[in-house]
């Protein structure tokens, strides 16, 4: 099916601020935003505000934020806002009840028994037909819906009948929305005909679907369904994007890790599934991974030593356990838990520690104080210039080999580290250099004399 998107298409991305950005409509966002960049379109930004004790600044500023993270490049200095529009509305209703297209009923029950005036559109009671760009041509009978309100008086419409006010009001011309909709979309026709406005073309994307394919709500997944929860966790934006732009459309071929670029070159709305999405937290992670070991070595340097306690953040120490905090981590968020866990704490402070723990299983005491005494022998010859846990490896090796690998490393590692599991013994002896490394293994042999 053809989209008819370009340059002079308008498309629009409406959230209302009364909670925090919401993964899926984050998702809606960049689907329109991918659209509007691949063809020149315009993409305007509408904050439907009309629930005013709902509406929050706070939540617009969230939006606003989660939008500007996740690098879409669009105008968001002055939004269009349905509470200054109030009497572009009035104009549209005043119009159609003059014209017998809508009229005001005094048949409302509200509560304790009173009556309210409400504006009712008279439904012409016809199968209304429309083409999605996603779903296709659907079909739905308006008669069952009878003659529905659209507005609680002159001064107050409701949803349907605002928005499509607005859409036209804007020119928009394709509306790109999540699925639930979709079943707004017939109503919605009927009063575009009323007003005289024209039809924009529909593409209603799938839900977001937790793994037992139920709606990821705030209710069930808490901050977990906003954006600015993957932000704080250390998801970088760009993995994010490519993951949601994943969700329920993939381009041909197998290639899954995709710049920005890239995405909007190859996407194609007609080709997004039908189904809802799952959202994948395990594929999110490996693809944030991805994109981690893309990143610049200044930035990774930044990012953890910003989450390190201050006497953990020794900038010669977190360059060389780089590679060993990279090796571990998926979000930047698990150095967090690292520290929490004490797993960085034995490279910048000395380890305490059960001298039991330093004896190999076939290993006497004696015998393992011995071979500690031929570690530290070993790495006293290496010249302090050229002292790497690579060089260390290279005159040590040869003796580990003759003795014994569990006899001669096992002690030496857990001598650096005072943990059963940890790096090898020299990736520690690189991270920790000579003189750190030397009094380690002094402390253990003391500890066994």
């Amino acid at each position: 099916m053809k989209n008819n998107i370009d340059e002079n298409s308008v498309l629009r991305f409406p959230p209302s601020p009364t909670g925090n950005f919401h993964i899926g409509n984050a998702k809606t966002a960049l689907f329109n935003y991918f659209l509007a960049k691949k063809y020149g379109a315009k993409l305007k930004f509408r904050l439907e505000d009309t629930d005013k004790e709902r509406s929050k600044k706070e939540y617009e500023d969230d939006i606003i934020a989660g939008i500007k993270w996740l690098g879409m490049d669009i105008d968001l200095s002055s939004p269009y806002r349905q509470t200054e529009h109030s009497g572009t509305y009035q104009k549209y209703l005043e119009k159609i009840i003059s014209e017998g297209k809508a009229y005001v009923s005094k048949e409302e029950v509200v509560e304790e028994g009173q009556r309210a005036e409400v504006i009712r559109l008279k439904n012409p009671g016809k199968e209304v037909v429309f083409n999605d760009l996603i779903k296709g041509e659907i079909k739905i009978d308006t008669k069952e819906l009878g003659d529905f309100v659209i507005a609680k008086s002159i001064s107050e419409p409701i949803y349907h009948f605002a928005v499509v006010v607005d859409d036209f009001e804007m020119g928009v011309t394709h509306i790109v929305r999540g699925e639930d909709g979709l079943y707004n979309t017939p109503r919605q026709i009927l009063i575009q005909e009323a007003i005289g406005a024209t039809r924009p073309v529909y593409a209603h994307v799938p839900f977001l679907l937790n793994e037992d394919r139920s709606k990821m709500s705030k209710r069930q997944l808490g901050e977990m369904v906003s954006v600015s929860y993957y932000k704080k966790m250390g998801y970088l934006p760009e993995a994010l994007v490519n993951f949601l732009a994943l969700t329920g459309w993939h381009p041909d071929g197998e290639k899954e890790i995709m710049s920005l670029d890239e995405i909007i070159a190859s996407f194609d709305i007609s080709k997004v599934q039908k189904g809802g999405a799952i959202f994948n937290k395990e594929k999110l992670l490996w693809i944030n991974k991805e994109y981690l070991k893309k990143l610049p070595r200044e930035r990774l340097l930044s990012e953890i030593r910003s989450r390190l306690p201050e006497k953990y953040s020794d900038l010669e120490k977190v360059e060389k356990l780089l590679p060993t905090i990279l090796d571990r981590i998926s979000i930047f968020s698990d150095v967090d838990k690292m520290v929490e866990a004490g797993e960085l704490k034995y490279f910048f402070e000395k380890p305490e520690y059960e001298k039991a723990g330093l004896i190999w299983k076939t290993s006497s005491e004696d015998e393992t104080k011995e071979n500690l005494k031929k570690v530290l022998e070993v790495i006293g010859l290496v010249d302090d210039f050229e002292f790497t846990g690579d060089k260390v490896k290279e005159v040590l090796w040869p003796i580990a080999e003759k003795v014994g690998k569990g006899q001669i490393l096992w002690p030496t590692r857990f001598a650096l580290s005072g943990k059963d599991k940890s790096p090898d013994p020299f990736t520690l002896i690189d991270i920790l250099g000579k003189k750190e490394t030397t009094e380690r293994l002094v402390l253990a042999i003391n500890k066994l004399t």
